[in-house]
């Protein structure tokens, strides 16, 4: 593939990505869902507001705010991507985009640009009114801002392709639960929403493995103030790590995510998706 063909192929997947955002955020049922899931994120970080960071005078509110983002970063980076191409694999969107000349780009930069723009824009929509609202955020102004967006890039960056991998690895729909079983057992040792230094040591090893951990830190560091540190292991809130191992998360998803999809890609058919589609049929 040519330069310019990848150029042409990327400019198309950016213009679809734009599209299909825009419709999200037109269409009255998407809207409305959307709308619905952050009020109800929202009206609960209000009932802990009157509650207390332990060790701190920090509201609790204020400190579950950064969690409740990069834990959005991670559920869309992951499994919305993953059942995203599930579902375009059975319908048979993805054979369309492979029958077309670079399609299989086009089709990836869209999805990775309406995911993008889908989580910085339910970002803004739960961050402004918190502001507003939870004394505390954003200590540092517009330098805790520009901290915020390098932690949203990388965890972008680091959960995106990992779920590309995840959607391409799975035969149906009904596999999603193989993958939502996992991120719940990963919440609960993350520490993206509590202090990851009330579990056991040998679970904050193991939670400190994956990037939904780095996550929440990275999103605490950038909108908490010095104070809520104490909280942290080490009472630090470790920037060189947070950066070096959603670093590393990154490298390893872009690295699977061409091989692996490409080989789905090639297994694609027009049987394939008849017999997906008499399978569905079957089940209902």
């Amino acid at each position: 593939m040519t330069a310019s063909a990848q150029g042409a192929a990327a400019r198309t997947g950016i213009r679809r990505g734009l599209i299909e955002f825009r419709q999200q955020w037109t269409n009255r049922e998407d809207l409305f869902a959307q709308l619905v899931f952050l009020g109800l994120v929202f009206g609960a970080l209000l009932f802990m507001r009157g509650s207390q960071l332990p060790g701190t005078s920090f509201s609790l509110g204020s400190a579950t705010v950064p969690g409740v983002l990069g834990a959005g970063i991670v559920f869309n980076g992951l499994s919305g991507i993953a059942g995203t191409l599930i579902t375009d694999r059975e319908d048979g969107t993805l054979l369309r985009a492979k029958a077309t000349p670079h399609g299989m780009l086009g089709y990836l930069v869209g999805k990775i640009t309406t995911f993008s723009l889908t989580q910085v824009a339910g970002i803004v929509v739960l961050l402004v009114p918190a502001l507003i609202l939870f004394d505390g955020l954003a200590p540092d102004g517009a330098w805790s801002l520009l901290h915020l967006l390098w932690v949203l890039a990388l965890g972008l960056i680091a959960t995106m392709p990992l779920g590309a991998v995840i959607g391409s690895l799975l035969r149906d729909s009904r596999m999603m639960a193989l993958v939502m079983l996992p991120m719940a057992g990963l919440t609960a040792i993350s520490g993206i929403f509590y202090p990851i230094t009330a579990l056991p040591a040998w679970l904050q090893d193991v939670g400190q493995v994956f990037p939904m951990y780095w996550l929440g830190l990275g999103m605490r560091s950038s909108l908490l103030p010095e104070e809520a540190v104490v909280a942290e292991i080490g009472q630090s809130w470790r920037l060189p790590a947070t950066l070096g191992v959603l670093l590393a998360w990154a490298v390893l998803g872009m690295t699977l995510a061409p091989v692996v999809l490409r080989r789905m890609a090639r297994r694609e058919s027009g049987s394939s998706v008849a017999a997906r589609r008499e399978r569905a049929l079957q089940r209902v």
